[in-house]
């Protein structure tokens, strides 16, 4: 029985090409009680391996959270399946604005503590208690009233490429980091003020809603699908668009442009800029944002020291490599000293 990928990201893109049929990419997630994780995974990749879909799905005893590709022609098949499922009937799928072939290039579903990297005690309270959905014409409205305070429950690579008008942007790297700064700046307006928050695509807020109720919050609301079916309801409605440039996604395209507006710069000339790219030196890979100039200066890479590697020849690089684990810069998104202009 095949539970693996049996194709490279290079031999799955080859044939993707070839095939010339278009994808569709597409997120969704599902708080639940799920009694057998690992049961669950097999099912899930032995089913859509069939469908041919590719992603990284994420699977644990609170529910699933995914993030994928799949052929348009498979689509309905697919939806099919999510609908046997019975906590998934229903779901909503976000699809994406902005379509990409190559978004995933491996079907990827883990079996994980969590759905989302909180390090919260969810015992410790009602994780279905969550604030009052909303849709785009209605979070338009609430950012407006002068006793809203709008935060972006995202971090701080992800809102500095796009974020909210007037939003309260925590400059963190994990989600969990955001929880407790947020709490202790509002924390004399729990009563008074009303939280209104959003992601990418709604789970972060799914979470983070229920958690401030708990700590005494009496007016919170989360913009219902984040970022991703805001902007599809504020194209299909016509409504004022109050998000300003692009919205970091998590798969090979990195970004989604929702406005022209480029809020960012480059990290290594201070440019405008919001390309995220990963240095080329695979012993590096650190997340950044790079200009196509100094890209090509800098042979795609985030530092003089990483093009040095990056340029010596492949079994070099390799040896070097040997018996060390990526560097944990791959997971400071942008921090390192090595970049210039960095946030």
């Amino acid at each position: 029985m095949q539970l693996y990928n049996t194709l490279s990201a290079k031999e799955r893109a080859a044939l993707i090409e070839e095939a010339g049929k278009e994808r569709l990419t597409i997120s969704f997630y599902k708080y639940a009680h799920i009694g057998n994780t690992s049961l669950f995974r097999d099912h899930l990749f032995i089913t859509w391996d069939q469908m041919e879909v590719l992603g990284r799905i994420y699977v644990a005893t609170e529910g699933i959270n995914a993030q994928l590709s799949v052929p348009a022609e498979n689509f309905n098949a697919f939806k099919e399946h999510l609908d046997s499922i019975t906590f998934l009937e229903n779901v909503r799928l976000n699809i994406a604005i902005e379509q990409d072939n190559m978004s995933f290039l491996k079907l990827k579903v883990k079996v994980r503590n969590k759905i989302v990297a909180d390090g919260l005690n969810d015992d410790s309270f009602d994780v279905t208690d969550r604030g009052i959905h909303v849709n785009a014409e209605k979070f338009n409205e609430l950012i407006e009233d002068p006793n809203t305070v709008l935060v972006d429950m995202r971090n701080h690579y992800e809102s500095e490429i796009g974020h909210f008008k007037n939003a309260v942007t925590p400059d963190v790297d994990t989600f969990r980091d955001s929880l407790d700064i947020i709490e202790n700046d509002l924390k004399d307006h729990k009563e008074d003020k009303k939280l209104v928050m959003y992601c990418t695509g709604g789970i972060r807020c799914e979470k983070a809603s229920a958690y401030y109720k708990h700590k005494g919050f009496k007016n919170v609301y989360q913009l219902d699908g984040g970022i991703i079916e805001y902007t599809r309801q504020v194209n299909d409605k016509n409504l004022e668009n109050k998000f300003i440039g692009k919205n970091f996604v998590f798969d090979h395209r990195r970004g989604e442009r929702i406005t022209e507006d480029v809020i960012a710069n480059c990290h290594q000339c201070g440019e405008a800029c919001d390309e995220h790219v990963n240095c080329a030196n695979e012993a590096c890979h650190l997340l950044f944002i790079q200009c196509k100039k100094c890209a090509a200066t800098m042979n795609n890479c985030c530092s003089t020291e990483c093009k040095e590697v990056h340029e010596l020849p492949f079994e070099e690089q390799k040896a070097l490599r040997r018996g060390k684990t990526v560097s944990n810069k791959i997971f400071k998104k942008g921090r390192s000293e090595v970049l210039k202009y960095k946030k």
